[in-house]
């Protein structure tokens, strides 16, 4: 059984509306705002395709030339669609800037010029697959093994377009015969699959972000934003291990908050949350992207230095010391101003050394820092 290239389109535009209604409303119930765009994008899409499959031989020119540009506006739409899901801002230039160099290659063109119309129609839908791909792209990560199809089908999208262009146009002359060609055919089989492959990339990317969202809320302490001690004892192993193999010293900073107790005591526990949350801040702002900063527990935090030594981390310690003492924390909403101290005890890894004996080595010199009268920085004498 063989269908027309009409019967195949229509079968394009209605699978295409049935995804997305389906991402629309999944977009609706998890609240995500890119899936709403490319429900959105596909139920445009498709409309306006089958408006101009069933009723093209009857539409004016101007409705053809609304209905081509609704679909380039729509193809901007996924590819904004993209942006939103990697939490970038909306692109406006973007999805209108492919309706309008139609709307201007369509108004002045002369009708013989058809080749070239075709040519520029393709190429606007290959620029936006290609921009859908780099989005894509850009947001790699480490599994991008299994996540080659997000910029492969967009990439596969655009060379079908491109190619039947390439071959049918500058290598033969246009004649009225491209209508009817494979290329044709083989496009509107395309779009089937386009359709349906690209659904699954979606849901890929939604899984993707689910798992990292569980992973990450198991390893970070939800008040502060750091890594929690969780998090901080299942990577110490591996810090010492690469310490040792590559001969680079590491060291470990014990930070407390002084008399952390009788903040909560004097101004009530979410003046205490405050506190924790603004300490975080800093000792985000003083600590390099490379260092590993959690919420040991209570008022307690450890700091994991790669490839640092004793002289160093004490510089950065004594530099964080500064910048709590030195500027009051705000609390309840700013009305009240607390002043904070916090002391530091530093121990750096040793030989064979595990990283239960240095974090019980910094421990210790923290220990040491309140014994002595707090707000200072002790490094172990080891």
């Amino acid at each position: 059984m063989s269908f027309d290239t009409s019967t195949l389109y229509l079968i394009a535009t209605m699978l295409a509306a049935m995804l997305g209604g389906m991402l629309v409303l999944f977009g609706k119930q998890e609240n995500i705002a890119a899936l709403k765009w490319w429900g959105a994008a596909y139920l445009l899409g498709s409309a306006a395709i089958a408006i101009w499959t069933i009723y093209g031989d009857t539409l004016g020119p101007m409705t053809s030339l609304a209905l081509t540009s609704i679909g380039f506006f729509a193809c901007g739409m996924v590819w904004n669609a993209s942006r939103v899901f990697h939490g970038r801002k909306l692109l406006w230039p973007g999805l209108v800037l492919g309706p309008l160099v139609w709307i201007a290659t369509m108004t002045t063109l002369a009708p013989r010029d058809a080749s070239i119309r075709l040519s520029m129609g393709a190429a606007i839908v290959a620029i936006y697959a290609a921009l859908t791909a780099s989005e894509l792209w850009s947001e790699r990560r480490r599994d991008m093994q299994r996540r080659w199809p997000t910029v492969t089908i967009p990439v596969l999208h655009g060379f079908v377009l491109i190619l039947p262009i390439l071959i049918g146009v500058y290598m033969r002359p246009y004649d009225a015969n491209f209508s009817t060609s494979i290329w044709v055919t083989v496009f509107s089989v395309e779009l089937v699959l386009y359709a349906i492959c690209t659904v699954f990339v979606i849901f890929m990317l939604v899984s993707d972000r689910t798992v990292a969202a569980h992973k990450n809320a198991a390893s970070t302490d939800p008040l502060t934003g750091l890594f929690n001690r969780r998090y901080m004892e299942s990577h110490v192993g591996t810090l010492v291990e690469q310490a040792g193999a590559r001969g680079k010293p590491l060291t470990v900073l014990v930070i407390d908050i002084d008399y952390f107790k009788s903040i909560n005591d004097s101004y009530g526990h979410d003046a205490g949350d405050d506190v924790l949350r603004e300490f975080a801040i800093r000792i985000k702002k003083s600590v390099r992207g490379i260092d590993l900063a959690c919420r040991y527990g209570g008022e307690e935090f450890v700091v994991l230095m790669p490839e640092t030594d004793m002289a160093v981390a004490t510089l950065v310690a004594e530099r964080l010391r500064r910048r709590i003492a030195g500027e009051p924390f705000l609390i309840q909403q700013g009305e009240r101003r607390v002043e904070v101290t916090i002391s530091i005890g530093i121990a750096t890894l040793g030989g064979e050394e595990s990283a239960a004996a240095v974090l019980k080595r910094a421990d210790q010199a923290l220990y040491r820092a309140k014994r002595d009268g707090r707000n200072r920085v002790v490094p172990d004498a080891a």
